[in-house]
């Protein structure tokens, strides 16, 4: 789903440096919309994600993982499947993709003046490893979820967020744990799910764009490697008449613009939280909000699409699990023993209709400002559309509860990124 890494503004003269150097050619090139489903050109990417469907997350659905919350042997889906056997596990599933998100969830998304969803889903679920605990049946249900975004006038982002092996060691991967990713064949096999999307749902008149892959943890990665995936991923699908998306690997949003010579049609995929670690957590809302606005000014300028694919209205980490199951919080210092910088106190989980006036009032502020953020570049789409208990990060709620703008241009607190 997220990094556990903060995006931290870079300073006002280097990113003028930035835009000074990133040249109209340039941009006219990297931007050339080849006859793709959605005009990235003109209009802006209203989303939100389809959170906890087919890649279990303990901290969206604790519900799933309650049973194992003292003993925390399963953690994640790879866990979950190997404990429960692939016979159970794939009815407790079945019934998952079954209830969490049907066709009324794509009108409801549409309703609330949205254009996009972006669907996760583990390379499990497309091309299995022999061995895998993991069980299949989640790409049917993909199959279903694009004729519904296609019914519902909805684009969609195929997103493959876990790589075999793991691409950054978060639950949201499929196994929480190592990076293995790039460890004997597991690139090729990325591929080969990705070349599998391609050839089954590239041409559906709903899929917009094609992830190559949810958050490579660059840090811990060969680099070189990351960005030749990207090279042969977007060789593999540029002619799919698909925009081709590319995460940050961590690297910095504006770290991008010297790649992909000669290649068009990429959208760069950056993941903004102001809450995994201790300064973050720590940030007023004033803060929250400036850094916010900072970081929208660096996406503005670069010379790809520039999406914010993951964000929250969150200014803290207490929802439940949501570092991992079993684990505190930075914020009220029960994560490693950090200095709190508040208290908890089961106020950020529940629903938005439970929390206090002055959490309501900037949990709304926080949410405008990266609105008005994003969209000095390409747009966004929030993580995610709903949660069993944590507020801060549950769309649907927070549209219900009048703390996510509607419509989406209204505002109650103009003008916060100047």
């Amino acid at each position: 789903m997220f990094s556990r890494i903060t995006s931290i503004a870079i300073s006002t003269l280097a990113l003028l440096a930035t835009v000074g150097n990133a040249a109209p050619a340039t941009i006219t090139q990297y931007k050339r919309d080849d006859t793709l489903k959605f005009d990235y050109n003109s209009d802006k990417v209203r989303g939100v994600n389809l959170g906890g469907w087919f890649v279990l997350e303990p901290w969206i659905t604790p519900s799933i993982f309650e049973e194992w919350a003292t003993s925390q042997t399963v953690k994640d889906e790879y866990t979950f499947c190997q404990t429960l056997g692939k016979t159970e596990a794939k009815k407790r599933l079945e019934a998952h993709w079954d209830s969490w998100i049907t066709e009324a969830d794509f009108a409801a998304i549409k309703g609330a003046g949205l254009n996009h969803v972006r669907i996760p889903i583990g390379y499990w679920s497309i091309y299995p490893r022999s061995g895998d605990p993991y069980v299949q049946g989640a790409y049917n249900y993909l199959a279903k979820a694009l004729d519904w975004a296609q019914s519902n006038g909805l684009k969609v982002m195929i997103d493959l967020h876990g790589a075999a092996g793991s691409q950054n060691g978060f639950d949201n991967s499929g196994r929480y744990g190592p990076i293995d990713w790039t460890q004997g064949d597991t690139v090729d096999q990325t591929k080969d799910a990705l070349n599998r999307i391609r050839d089954d749902h590239a041409s559906h008149p709903a899929v917009a764009a094609i992830e190559l892959l949810n958050e490579p943890m660059g840090s811990a990665l060969n680099m070189d490697t990351v960005k030749q995936f990207y090279m042969d991923g977007w060789g593999n699908l540029k002619v799919s008449h698909v925009a081709i998306t590319i995460h940050d690997a961590f690297q910095g949003v504006t770290n991008w613009n010297d790649f992909g010579s000669g290649m068009w049609n990429l959208i760069i995929d950056t993941h903004h939280y102001e809450i995994f670690d201790d300064g973050s957590v720590a940030m007023g809302i004033d803060d929250h909000i400036s850094t916010a606005c900072d970081f929208g000014n660096q996406m503005a300028s670069n010379n790809k699409w520039t999406i914010s694919g993951e964000w929250t209205g969150a200014m803290t980490d207490c929802a439940k699990w949501l570092n991992g199951l079993g684990k505190g919080a930075r914020y009220d210092g029960t994560l490693n023993g950090e200095t709190p910088s508040g208290n908890c106190d089961g106020k950020y989980t529940g629903t938005v209709s439970g929390l206090g006036a002055a959490d309501k009032a900037n949990i709304r502020k926080f949410i405008e400002a990266q609105l008005d953020a994003f969209e000095k570049a390409e747009g966004w789409i929030f993580w995610c559309w709903k949660t069993e208990s944590a507020p801060e990060w549950h769309m649907k709620d927070l549209l219900a509860g009048g703390l996510f703008p509607q419509p989406i241009t209204d505002r109650k607190y103009p003008g916060q990124c100047g």
